[in-house]
C-alpha cells in the first residue's frame, strides 16, 4: 500500500505541474480563498447555437440514422413523456409530441424543473417533438424523437434567451435559438450515447508478439512483448515493448469502433476517441533501417533531417481520421521504420471486447497499424508523461496481474483530475467511459 499511495502522490503532483498553465489565477491573490460565487448564466442571444458547431456532427448531436415511423422497428426506442410539469401542444392530437428517446426526455425533464425554478408559476411547454408527418428537413433530428422545440407556458418572448441558456445546462446536445417563436433542442442518438467510451481495440484486434507470432487482444497478457515504436512520438524504428497493464478491460462488452482502411490492405479497428497517428501524404519515408543490435533512441528523443512527413506527424482521435491522410503502418519487422499508408476509407462496426494495452513506450502496432496507447484527451504526449508513474511502477515490479474488467482505476483517477484543469474541448465527446472501474487496491503486480 505505501508503494500505492508514492504512486498516487507522483501522479497528483505530475498532473498538477504539467497543467499549472491551464488553471492559472487559481492561486494566491486577490479572492483567493473566497466562496466561488454560483455560475452566472447568459442568455444565448438570436440566432446562435450551443455549441458552437453544426448540429449533426460529432461535436453536437451527431448525424441522423433514419427516420422512425409507427411500424418500423426502431419505435420501440421512443418513449412516451407524460410528466405533468411540461405542457404538449399536440396540435395532431396524436399524443406525437410526447414520443422521444431516453436521453430527449431525461434532459428535458431536467429542463422543466429549471425553468419552475427560475420562473415560478410557469411551466415548459413543447410545441414539436417527434415528427411523422413530413414537415421539416429531410435529415432533421424530429423524425427520431431526438429534438424538440420549445417555449415557455406563458408564451413571452423575453424569456426565451434565456430558456435556451437552461437548456444547454439541462443537457441537451444541441441548443439552438432558431426563431422568435421557439428554442430548437436535440440530443445523441442512444447508438451513439452507447459508443461512448475511453478509447479500446476490440478483441479480436491482433497484435505482433516477440518472434513474429500474432495474438489477438483478447488473448493478450501482461508480460507479453509486442511490436511497438521505440519512441513516444512515433518517429523511431520499432521494437518489441513489453505489456505492462491493461488501462481497460471489459471482455463483454460491445460497442461501436471505427474501421479505418488503407491503400496497402491494412485495417485497424478502434473506439472513437482513440489516438492514432497521422500525416500528411508529402514527401517520402528515409529508406534507412536500424538493425535490432543497433542503440535504441532514448525515449521521446527527435532525431534531425525529418521529411517533411514526420514534420507533420501528429495523433488525432480516430473519428477525426479522414480518407486522404496517411498513417503508420508495419510488416511486422523490429529495426524497421514504419511505413506510410494511404486512408481509403473510415467506416463504424459493432463489435465486442474493449481492451486498451499499456506498453512501456506508449504505443503498440495493431492489425499492421502503429496506434497510441492512449484516449479520450488530444494530446498524446501529455498522456504519456502523466502515466509514466504508472509505467515506472510497472517496471520496477513487473507487470500487473491478471486484473478485473472495468477501467483501470489510474487512468479513471486522471481523467477526473483532467476534467477539472483543462478546457473541455481537449477531451473527446465521447472519451470519458461512464462504466465501472477497478478498485485501487487492484494495483498490484507479480
Amino acid at each position: 500500500m505505501r508503494i500505492s499511495f508514492l504512486l498516487l502522490t507522483a501522479s497528483l503532483c505530475a498532473l498538477v505541474l504539467l497543467l499549472a498553465p491551464a488553471s492559472e489565477g487559481c492561486g494566491p491573490g486577490r479572492g483567493y480563498g473566497k466562496r466561488r460565487l454560483p455560475k452566472k448564466l447568459i442568455p444565448l442571444a438570436y440566432k446562435q447555437f450551443s455549441p458552437n458547431v453544426a448540429e449533426k456532427t460529432l461535436g453536437a448531436s451527431g448525424r441522423p440514422e433514419g427516420k422512425i415511423t409507427r411500424n418500423s422497428e426502431r419505435f420501440k426506442e421512443l418513449t412516451p413523456n407524460y410528466n405533468t410539469d411540461i405542457i404538449f401542444k399536440d396540435e395532431e392530437d396524436t399524443g406525437a409530441d410526447r414520443l422521444m428517446t431516453q436521453r430527449c426526455k431525461d434532459k428535458l425533464n431536467s429542463l422543466a424543473i429549471s425553468v419552475m425554478n427560475m420562473w415560478p408559476g410557469v411551466k415548459l411547454r413543447v410545441t414539436e417533438g417527434w415528427d411523422e408527418d413530413g414537415h421539416h428537413s429531410e435529415d432533421s433530428l424530429h423524425y427520431e424523437g431526438r429534438a424538440v422545440d420549445i417555449t415557455t407556458s406563458d408564451r413571452d418572448k423575453n424569456k426565451y434567451a434565456m430558456l435556451a441558456r437552461l437548456a444547454v445546462e439541462a443537457g441537451f446536445d444541441w441548443v439552438y435559438y432558431e426563431s422568435k417563436g421557439h428554442i430548437h433542442c436535440s440530443v445523441k442518438s442512444e447508438h451513439s450515447v452507447a459508443a461512448k467510451t475511453g478509447g479500446c481495440f476490440p478483441g479480436n484486434a491482433q497484435v505482433i508478439l516477440e518472434g513474429g507470432a500474432t495474438k489477438q487482444m483478447r488473448d493478450l497478457h501482461p508480460g507479453e512483448q509486442v511490436l511497438a515504436s521505440s519512441t513516444s512520438d512515433g518517429h523511431g524504428p520499432l521494437l518489441y515493448s513489453p505489456v505492462l497493464s491493461f488501462l481497460d478491460h471489459q471482455p463483454n462488452v460491445t460497442k461501436i469502433f471505427y474501421i479505418i482502411g488503407t491503400d496497402t490492405g491494412l485495417n485497424i479497428t478502434l473506439t472513437a476517441a482513440h489516438l492514432i497517428f497521422v500525416t500528411v501524404c508529402t514527401g517520402g519515408l528515409s529508406e534507412s533501417k536500424w538493425e535490432e543490435t543497433a542503440e535504441e533512441p532514448l525515449l521521446g528523443s527527435i532525431r534531425e533531417g525529418r521529411s517533411s512527413w514526420e514534420a507533420g506527424l501528429r495523433t488525432v482521435f480516430a473519428s477525426e481520421v479522414r480518407p486522404g491522410q496517411c498513417i503508420l503502418t508495419s510488416q511486422g519487422k523490429t529495426g524497421s521504420q514504419a511505413t506510410l499508408s494511404v486512408v481509403t476509407f473510415v467506416e463504424e462496426q459493432r463489435s465486442t471486447g474493449l481492451y486498451a494495452p499499456l506498453t512501456q513506450h506508449g504505443s503498440i502496432v495493431v492489425n499492421g497499424v502503429l496506434a497510441s496507447c492512449y484516449a479520450a484527451v488530444d494530446n498524446h504526449h501529455l498522456a504519456h508523461w502523466v502515466l509514466a508513474p504508472l509505467r515506472f511502477f510497472y517496471s520496477l515490479m513487473g507487470p500487473s496481474e491478471s486484473q478485473t474488467d472495468g477501467l483501470h482505476w489510474y487512468p479513471w483517477l486522471l481523467q477526473r483530475l483532467g476534467q477539472m484543469l483543462l478546457d473541455a474541448g481537449h477531451f473527446h465527446p465521447w472519451g470519458i467511459e461512464q462504466g465501472h472501474r477497478q478498485e485501487p487496491q487492484r494495483l498490484v503486480s507479480h
